[in-house]
Order: C-alpha cells, then sequence, then structure tokens
C-alpha cells in the first residue's frame, strides 16, 4: 500500500491513527490506495500493538423496552465519531449479574464504562478502581457524591411532578414505582414525592406506593391495586412511561375516564407518550444529552485532558391530556391555561 501510494509505511500509519499530522494531499494518496487495494485494518494486531482496543462500553438494565436507547444511540454517535466502537450488556436490574457482565467487558479490553445509576454491587467501585479504567454513571446527578455522573435529579423531578399534581388539586396520591432495591433512580424518585407532599402535609401511605417490575402489565396490576384504596387516589405519579401506559390500558378497563376520574403522570417522555389517547403528561428526561456528555468525558478522560466531573441535566414536565384539575375546584385563570 506505502509503495502505491508513494510514501513510507509510517506516513501510511499516521493518516490512519493521526490524520491530522499528514498534509491533505498525502492524505488523499494513501485514502486512495486504500480504495484501490480494498484494504481493511486489522483491529486486533493494531489494539495489541497500541496496547489500546478502541472499544467502549456500555450497561444498561435493559434493551426490552426504548427506554434506554436514546442514551445508547447518542453515546454510540461520539465514540464512532473518534473511531472507538460500542460494545452493550444488559443485567436487568440485577446487581450481580452487572457485575459480572461488566467484567466480562474489561477482559474483553474496554477502555472505559458508561453506566446507569450510582447503586452497583458491593464490589463493584473497587473492581474498577483495581482495572484502573475511568467510567461515569448516567441517570443520575449528585453534586456531593464520590463518582462522575451525568444526569437529571431525580428527586427534584418527581417532586416537581407532585407539587404539579398538588397545585391541580389533588390531595390523595398513588405511586406506581420500578422495583427499589438496587435502583436508586426509583427510590429517589419515590423520595421526591414524599417529600413535596409532606410539605403540605401530606403522607404518602406506604400502601399506596406500589413497585412492580419494568413493563405494561405490571402497570395494569398496580393500577388495579391503587383502585382498590380508600379513598381512591385521584392522582397516580408512574416512576416511567411503561409503567403509566398500563395504568392507563388498565383505567380503559375498569371504565375510568382519564383524567376526569383520575390523572395519570409517566416519567421519560418516550415516543409513543405523545400519540396515545390521551397523550400523556410525562417529565421529559434529556436522554440524548446524557448519552453525548457521558461520551465526551470519557473521550476526554482517555486523552488525558481535564474535563467536568458532574453535569446535571434539566428535565422538563410536558403537560398533556393526562391530567387536569380536580373536578369541582375552581382555580385561577393563569393555571387552567397552564393545563389546557
Amino acid at each position: 500500500m506505502a509503495r502505491l501510494a508513494g510514501c513510507s509505511t509510517a506516513t501510511v500509519s499516521r493518516v490512519q491513527n493521526t490524520p491530522d499530522l499528514v498534509s491533505a494531499e498525502t492524505r488523499e494518496r494513501v485514502q486512495a490506495a486504500i480504495r484501490a487495494l480494498s484494504y481493511m485494518p486489522n483491529s486486533a494486531a493494531r489494539a495489541l500493538r497500541s496496547n489500546r482496543s478502541r472499544m467502549i462500553g456500555i450497561v444498561i438494565p435493559t434493551l426490552n423496552h426504548a427506554i434506554y436507547a436514546s442514551l445508547v444511540d447518542a453515546a454510540q454517535q461520539r465514540f464512532a465519531s473518534e473511531g472507538y466502537s460500542l460494545l452493550v450488556a444488559t443485567f436487568d436490574y440485577d446487581l450481580d449479574r452487572e457485575k459480572e457482565q461488566t467484567a466480562v467487558l474489561i477482559e474483553r479490553g474496554a477502555e472505559g464504562l458508561v453506566l446507569v445509576g450510582e447503586c452497583h454491587h458491593p464490589e463493584f467501585y473497587p473492581m474498577l478502581a483495581a482495572a484502573d479504567i475511568p467510567y461515569i454513571n448516567t441517570y443520575v446527578f449528585r453534586p456531593d457524591g464520590a463518582h462522575p455522573c451525568v444526569g437529571i435529579d431525580n428527586r427534584q423531578a418527581s417532586f416537581d411532578i407532585a407539587e404539579f399534581l398538588y397545585g391541580l388539586g389533588h390531595r390523595t396520591f398513588g405511586v406506581i414505582c420500578a422495583l427499589m432495591e438496587g435502583n436508586d433512580r426509583a427510590a429517589t424518585r419515590v423520595a421526591g414525592v414524599r417529600e413535596a407532599l409532606a410539605r403540605h402535609g401530606i403522607e404518602l401511605d406506604p400502601s399506596a406506593i406500589i413497585e412492580r417490575p419494568y413493563s405494561i402489565p405490571s402497570g395494569r396490576e398496580a393500577l388495579r391495586v391503587l383502585q382498590a384504596l380508600i379513598p381512591r387516589p385521584t392522582a397516580i405519579i408512574c416512576g416511567n412511561d411503561i409503567l403509566a401506559f398500563g395504568a392507563l390500558i388498565e383505567c380503559h378497563e375498569m371504565g375510568l375516564a382519564v383524567p376526569n376520574d383520575i390523572s395519570i403522570v409517566g416519567f421519560d417522555n418516550l415516543d409513543f407518550t405523545a400519540h396515545i389517547s390521551p397523550p400523556l403528561t410525562t417529565m421529559d428526561v434529556p436522554a440524548k444529552e446524557m448519552g453525548d456528555g457521558a461520551a465526551r468525558f470519557l473521550l476526554d478522560t482517555l486523552k488525558g485532558r481535564t474535563t467536568m466531573r458532574k453535569i446535571r441535566l434539566e428535565p422538563q414536565l410536558i403537560a398533556r391530556r393526562t391530567t387536569a384539575p380536580v373536578p369541582g375546584l375552581i382555580f385561577p385563570v393563569d393555571l387552567r391555561k397552564a393545563v389546557d
């Protein structure tokens, strides 16, 4: 190839690895030779020579629903732009399995890790420290935490949801959340709801907090449980859009009118939420920005650049047609406009 391009093998190597150090005319000659010879770089050999795999691992709870798709896609695009490949592993909210899957990624040469949440197996962070591998937690923001992170303040986000519903006149609440054990995002969101209601003198009864696996049937089942309570909740806060969708389906089956009989709020703003009937009120999570921010952090770290270790992203409450004032209450004009 070097002979065809009329340059040295070292120049060919620079074109492939550090093209900015080579003139445009030389780069074009080498790239033309690559095309003519249908050359494909030997990634394994390159990794052995450079002690670099150019692979990043991302460990997410599930691929069963689209909740993490935007995060992964944005991270993959950023890594690909720098010549890195992405290895994806899932653990189904099992912290033992997460540790095992992460160990496999490290053994396969992952140079950095994108993680979800701050809560991991007790041996997880010591394992990363022993491997001397950079990582960043996503979907969480802890300014006082010990770990790099890019994400939202889950407590504040759910606090804002509860405040919004309280402002609509709701005083009896139910919560449908993911299983909280080993899931700091779910637990923190419930804590935010409790804190907001306590501010108004409302205690959230433990029986009104329904933990269920991340699925549509689980949302349906949880809605039935809440409807058996006395008094029945007039507003239900769901920890994610999938559980909220299940709750909406069950409301339809039970003959409950949303939002006239009951208001429902989701979390994530997945694509389908704007198109179901009625469209779902939900908390929009900037997942694309999160994935891109995580990738930028790891790329900067691998290049030895000083970079911000804690990045806060702001979610936004999207008020649609599954929430409304409690029937019979009178509100100021500006509040009516806010929920139309």
